[in-house]
This record gives C-alpha cells, sequence and structure tokens, in this order.
C-alpha cells in the first residue's frame, strides 16, 4: 500500500514535537533540522536508485553496487580512527567480506537459494543489514579496545571485553525480540499483508545473519589489528 505524502506528514509530528523540546531547551536543534532533512534525501534518492537497480538483470551491476557497500562500510566503522587509518581499513575490509560476505552467500544461495543468485531486491536490502551491522560492530569493538589499552590492559585482556562489547546491541536484540519490539523487518512484511508465522521465519534468518556476521567481522578484524596495537603498545 502507498503512503500518500499528506499522511507521511502525520508521522512527522512527533518529530517536529521533539525539535521544538530541543530548541526551548537551547540545544542543537538545528542539527537535528539536518539531520531529519539529510535522512529524507538520502532515502527518496535511494528509492529512486534501488527502483532502477532492482529492474537490472545484470550481475555486474549488482556486484559494482556490493563493492560499493563493502567499501563504504569499512571506512565508517574507522570514523573515530585517526592513526594507521589505511592499514586499519584494509583489515575492516578483510573482516567484513569474510563475515559479512560469507553470511551473505549462505543466507542469499542457502536459505532462500534466489534465482537469479544476484536477485537485487533480496541481495542488496540484505547485504544492507549484514555490512550496516558488522560495521556497527567493529566500531564498537574498537573503540572499546583503544579505552582498555589507554588503561594500560594488555591486548589479549582487552580484545575480548572489545568482542562482548561489540556485541551488546545485537545480544540485547536478541533477548527483546518478539517480547519487548517487533522488528522493523516483521513489522514491515505484518503491515503489507503477510502472515505473522512467515514473517517470524524471516525475522529469525535476519536475527541470526546479524548476530555471525557481526560477531564474526569484529573477531576477525581484532585479531588481525593484533600486531598493529602491540607496535603501538611497545613505543608508548
Amino acid at each position: 500500500m502507498m503512503i500518500p505524502l499528506s499522511n507521511l506528514a502525520i508521522a512527522a509530528i512527533p518529530t517536529i514535537v521533539i525539535i521544538f523540546i530541543l530548541f526551548k531547551w537551547s540545544l542543537d536543534y538545528k542539527n537535528a533540522i539536518y539531520a531529519v532533512f539529510r535522512m529524507l534525501v538520502q532515502l527518496f534518492l535511494v528509492g529512486y536508485v534501488l527502483a532502477y537497480i532492482f529492474k537490472a538483470e545484470i550481475s555486474l551491476i549488482i556486484l559494482a553496487v556490493l563493492l560499493v557497500m563493502l567499501l563504504s562500510s569499512s571506512w565508517i566503522s574507522l570514523r573515530g580512527i585517526k592513526e594507521n587509518k589505511k592499514q586499519m581499513f584494509i583489515k575492516a575490509f578483510i573482516a567484513i567480506i569474510i563475515g559479512g560476505g560469507s553470511t551473505l552467500l549462505l543466507v542469499t544461495q542457502g536459505t532462500l537459494a534466489i534465482d537469479p543468485w544476484f536477485l537485487p531486491s533480496k541481495m542488496i536490502p540484505l547485504a544492507g543489514m549484514i555490512f550496516s551491522n558488522s560495521l556497527n560492530s567493529i566500531s564498537l569493538a574498537m573503540d572499546r579496545l583503544s579505552s582498555e589499552m589507554e588503561h594500560g590492559k594488555d591486548f589479549c585482556v582487552a580484545k575480548p571485553i572489545a568482542l562482548k562489547t561489540s556485541l551488546i546491541p545485537i545480544t540485547n536484540s536478541l533477548f527483546a525480540v518478539g517480547i519487548v519490539s517487533i522488528p522493523g523487518m516483521m513489522t514491515g512484511q505484518i503491515l503489507s499483508g503477510v502472515t505473522p508465522l512467515i514473517a517470524a521465519r524471516y525475522q529469525i534468518m535476519v536475527m541470526l545473519m546479524i548476530f555471525g556476521s557481526a560477531g564474526i567481522s569484529s573477531a576477525l578484524f581484532l585479531t588481525l589489528i593484533k600486531s598493529d596495537c602491540e607496535k603501538k603498545s611497545v613505543k608508548e
């Protein structure tokens, strides 16, 4: 069901309220307005782009899109890092392509058995979920690892702490799903008319692939950067 723009504007009422509160409390309401505006532009643009991509029947186009997503997620995952960023970028890319890429292949070619193998309407959205969670996991892991090592902990001690921290968001989601919240994908399917039992199976697939890809990516990244972190620790 297409949502009319006039009806979509109704959903913006709570957003307008919080922006007004930010203004009254002398907080950075301009940044909130910019964030909302940017979100609107990005989503409308991606809607048009995806409409074109979904009609594509050329595997090279889909592979190019996946490569851009991989490169972008690898770079964004390291946005808080200033030193050795190029070396870290390569290792983040390797971690995401192995952790996220292998999970994407298992889900699309095994669980869903999509045909053709690059079916854009399935491949691109699933890749987006997998890569975005992988980058968040790596970002959290690196942030916690840096914090622990700054407090004098050895890499071998800090590494498992960083991995555990990186998995907190998705682990909390695993505990909360179905009890505290009905995830976005399942909600969207139910709203589109899919039966709750079928929607639940798809959501289980999504939760498993996100947990697996995020965990493998962050664990592999932490393993790959061991030598760099130990060298930095020795210099300090």
